[in-house]
């Protein structure tokens, strides 16, 4: 695994033009991100006739999809090509076009949301319609992405063909996979744009199957989340262990919590559809029950990384339940962040049971308590293991280091969107509970009583929302110097060994036609019969609607 030492200069070049991309979209995200805070304070209002709903839109779109996207597919090129040797110059070229056709349709995205054609929100709900640009330029992203993921196959497959009887290397394994889960759920929203939105926004069709476009959105929606997390885990797993000086704890456990992410976060959109009229009960409960199989691999995970730590500490001499602890590098900003965000994932993971369950779904659902759900898992765990990976992964691209004044800011920066999360993520909780709705700017409701409670924790959001601007604007601070002003030097890109008493891994995690057959079979269960009920019992159909 560790024979190839060094990105190849020219793959890094393309890793480093999707990793700019994703935090020129953190800086416009975030920032259309603090303006929501704001807004929802009640004590700002937003100038020239911006609307509310445009920089929500703008905030879900850069932020959920196009940082998460650019960085992960960056980080797979840079992974692969680290453990598998450099691309071929043709797969480095499509992977080129792939880069080339997702920052052209993020442009056109992006122009149409904010010139105010598209102000239909992060998930483009119809009936809400949006100008036929907006989703145009969201299939050039997928298309884009899906090139991406051809490249990493065909370059896993050479390694395959060069190297025939062995196991492919850990990182470029997880990165197939992760590619493989996109391609399949990225099929859902490729399939309501191409074939339901697209047509109707430019008035070829009149109306629109609401719940089937809801249904193929949330198809894609769920997975989308572990397509953001399954590179968090390429972290956790193959790099920290590295980074802390120990040995991956077991090869075949993290392959095999890849492998059942893979079969079970697909057949699972249901669940964000619990209160939808139209899906019978029975195959709500259906998609529940494969919800809650995907707690199995996070706790596989939080064991293999707690079991890698105290490894660690113990081989350093630790004694006692828990003097482990005090061994890890603390000091160190490439272990510090993606443990906290590690940390994070408790209360996040919690807080996706209970989406999932459908008697308190009925609690929460659509108020802006899963928005700080949404914010613990994707903007904490997810974000801050980018923000640890990328502390490394810059200047190893760029040829250059981390000196120890940017490793001193980068751990103040960890701290300072730990204390802007807590509040602005822990008020949306509180403010959810008491039925504060999300997508929504502020409005007292008439002075209601119920209304006027949620303003407190309203303001705590904007003093959150604050910090946290102050952490992204931390965050380039540090990229900007790693990419473009620290000295000259060589940084590692770690890769963990398997520690000497783990299993061997099998072969059949190889499988891949066993183990993608399994996925269709479960997504045919899942959705197939629902699918032809709504089609064949769909209520009249809807026209398009713009209210901004």
């Amino acid at each position: 695994m560790n024979d190839v030492l060094k990105v190849a200069r020219r793959d890094a070049k393309l890793a480093l033009a999707h990793i700019y991309i994703a935090f020129i979209a953190l800086a416009l995200g975030g920032l259309a991100g603090l303006l929501q805070t704001l807004v929802r304070s009640g004590k700002f209002n937003l100038p020239a006739n911006i609307s509310y709903y445009t920089i929500l839109t703008t905030h879900g779109v850069l932020l959920g999809l196009v940082l998460t996207t650019f960085f992960i597919i960056g980080f797979q090129f840079a992974a692969v090509s680290r453990t598998t040797g450099a691309f071929s110059d043709r797969n480095r070229f499509w992977g080129w076009i792939g880069f080339w056709l997702m920052t052209i349709g993020t442009a056109v995205t992006a122009f149409f949301i904010l010139i105010g054609e598209a102000s239909v929100l992060y998930t483009f709900y119809a009936p809400l319609q949006a100008h036929p640009g907006f989703y145009l330029g969201l299939t050039l992203v997928v298309v884009g992405s899906w090139i991406s993921g051809f490249v990493l196959f065909a370059q896993y497959a050479r390694w395959k063909k060069a190297n025939p009887g062995q196991v492919g290397p850990l990182l470029s394994f997880m990165a197939v996979v992760n590619m493989v889960l996109w391609l399949i759920c990225s099929l859902g929203v490729a399939a309501t744009v191409l074939i339901q939105l697209l047509p109707w926004s430019l008035g070829l069709v009149d109306q629109i199957n609401v719940l089937v476009s809801r249904t193929l959105f949330w198809y894609f929606g769920h997975p989308l989340v572990y397509f953001w997390l399954l590179p968090a885990y390429m972290v956790w797993y193959a790099i920290i262990p590295k980074v802390i000086g120990g040995k991956m704890f077991s090869d075949s456990l993290a392959r095999l919590s890849f492998i059942l992410f893979l079969l079970f976060s697909i057949p699972v959109g249901f669940h964000h559809q619990l209160m939808e009229p139209g899906i019978d009960p029975f195959w709500k409960y259906v998609q529940v029950v494969l919800t809650f199989m995907v707690v199995i691999p996070s706790l596989m995970t939080a064991f293999a990384m707690f079991a890698t730590f105290e490894m660690y500490g113990r081989s350093k001499g630790a004694a006692g339940l828990f003097g482990w602890l005090r061994k890890l590098p603390w000091g160190d900003a490439r272990f510090f962040a993606p443990f906290v965000g590690m940390l994070f994932f408790i209360p996040a993971g919690a807080g996706g049971l209970v989406n999932a369950s459908h008697q308190l779904d009925q609690v929460v659902h659509n108020t802006i308590w899963v928005t700080g759900h949404f914010h613990l898992t994707l903007a904490t765990t997810v974000v801050l293991t980018f923000f640890g990976a990328a502390y490394w992964l810059i200047p190893h691209l760029s040829g250059r280091i981390m000196t120890r004044a940017m490793n001193r800011l980068a751990i103040i920066q960890t701290i300072v969107w730990v204390v802007g999360m807590s509040f602005m993520s822990g008020a949306m909780h509180f403010a959810g509970l008491l039925g504060a709705p999300r997508r929504s700017a502020f409005s007292t409701y008439a002075n209601s009583p119920q209304a006027l409670e949620w303003i407190p924790y309203q303001i705590a959001q904007a003093v959150g929302g604050t910090i946290l601007f102050i952490g992204i604007i931390l965050v380039l601070v540090i990229v900007t110097n790693l990419a473009f002003f620290a000295p000259k030097g060589e940084t590692e890109f770690p890769v963990a060994e398997v520690a000497e008493q783990a299993e061997r891994t099998p072969l059949v995690f190889e499988n891949w036609k066993l183990w993608i057959g399994i996925a269709i079979i479960l997504i045919l269960i899942a959705y197939t019969i629902p699918f032809i009920d709504m089609i064949q019992n769909a209520p009249p159909g809807s026209k398009g609607y713009k209210l901004w």
